[in-house]
């Protein structure tokens, strides 16, 4: 079904009942509990996760299957952006149309520094595609000012010349971004209990694209392009030795993979329409690979889960500051409260990096494989349980042989 195998079918549909249903798994604890802090079901997280996802999955096609290790994608994410904003201010405030150009153009750009850069392999790639991010960023800062606005940012305003669209809004602002009149910030909030359920227009227009991009990596993963892009990361010298050029395979994944951030880079300014140089720096490309590599290199979903946890960390605890802090420990005693807080404003507000940085430290320790490895561990020890727990009811019970019983 859909040219996959049963087995990836059924986990392509789990995939899709998992992201249907995030705004009500996002949103465990009721509202005005002291846990409410930790929910994470409100819309510009909710398609952070969902874009994010679809950058950290194209990131995955090139370092995961072929092991090439780019310092650079986040200059695609920022080409994306820009060239989705440039669509609203001179067409329409349509989102289509900025995306598509998103990915053209940033498939184009990926092909030129992609020729370059994969002249070279190992460390040295990802040393020109680092250096190639930082003259993108430098050159959409300071040199291409009239096309980037600078410092400032590219931003939608009330004089640009839309030809389709909407100069002004009936409230006299900036038309808001839209997919053929659905608004992307819309939202139905729903009451239930305690809680209060978000459904909002922009995380499931994220959530439907970022399906489509997971079901073009799996098939990526599973075709014969994809085999050869394992070959080429096994053991690419012997490779050529075959008489095979595996430099066009290795383009390709390049390409595809700056698509996919020029798509999430579309998808960003589409929910919010300002770029700004800021998604170029090499921070942004480092954020990408500590996504893959926490969730896990080369898997499906590692990619996904690593790029929901480190956006999950950085707005929430974050957003953890010392009067929360005071609330959560103010049935100590005071010499103990202020010890303990003090202690713990190291881990969240600003210094949330630091629980980031002990996280990623253990998983790369004791889960080589990522979050998808332990996982697969807790898998494994509840399949033995329940095997160990059958074995003992067999020995319990023992059948009773048809012979013996005549």
């Amino acid at each position: 079904m859909l040219g996959l195998s049963k087995k990836d079918t059924k986990f392509l549909f789990i995939v899709i009942a998992l992201t249907a249903a995030t705004p009500i798994l996002l949103q465990p604890f009721p509202e005005g509990s002291a846990m409410s802090q930790f929910n994470a079901g409100y819309p510009d997280l909710m398609q952070r996760f969902a874009i994010f996802g679809i950058f950290a999955i194209g990131f995955n096609i090139l370092f995961g299957l072929t092991g090439y290790l780019s310092f650079g994608h986040a200059a695609f994410l920022g080409v994306g952006s820009y060239s989705a904003v440039w669509m609203f201010k001179l067409l329409s405030m349509n989102v289509l149309p900025g995306i598509i150009l998103a990915i053209i153009v940033s498939g184009l750009f990926a092909l030129v520094i992609g020729y370059v850069s994969l002249r070279r392999s190992g460390i040295y790639f990802s040393i020109l595609t680092l250096a190639f991010a930082q003259m993108s960023f430098n050159l959409a800062y300071s040199v291409l000012t009239p096309i980037t606005n600078g410092e400032t940012g590219l931003q939608v305003t009330l004089n640009d010349p839309r030809i389709l669209g909407q100069q002004v809004a009936a409230n006299g602002n900036v038309p808001p971004t839209n997919f053929f009149g659905l608004e992307m910030g819309s939202s139905l909030k729903i009451p239930v209990g305690g809680w209060e359920f978000t459904f909002n227009a922009g995380y499931y227009f994220c959530a439907v694209i970022a399906i489509l991009a997971f079901y073009l990596s799996l098939r990526i993963f599973r075709s014969p392009f994809g085999l050869m892009l394992r070959a080429i990361k096994t053991n690419q010298t012997r490779l050529n030795y075959t008489g095979l050029n595996s430099r066009p395979y290795t383009l390709a994944a390049f390409v595809i993979s700056g698509m996919y951030a020029g798509l999430a880079g579309g998808l960003l300014a589409s929910m919010d329409p300002l770029a700004g140089a800021e998604r170029m720096q090499w921070t942004a490309s480092g954020e990408v690979v500590l996504m893959t590599i926490l969730g896990g290199v080369g898997t499906m979903m590692g990619p996904i889960l690593g790029a929901g946890f480190i956006k999950y960390f950085e707005n929430i605890f974050s957003k953890i500051n010392e009067n929360v802090l005071h609330q959560w420990f103010s049935f100590l005693p005071d010499g103990l409260e202020g010890f303990v807080i003090w202690v713990a404003e190291h881990f969240v507000g600003s210094g949330w990096h630091l629980t980031s940085g002990v996280l990623f430290m253990m998983v790369v320790i004791f889960l080589p494989g990522g979050l998808v490895e332990g996982g697969q561990r807790i898998g494994k020890k509840l399949k033995r349980k329940k095997s160990d727990g059958d074995g003992d009811d067999a020995e319990h019970h023992p059948k009773q042989s048809p012979h013996v019983a005549e």
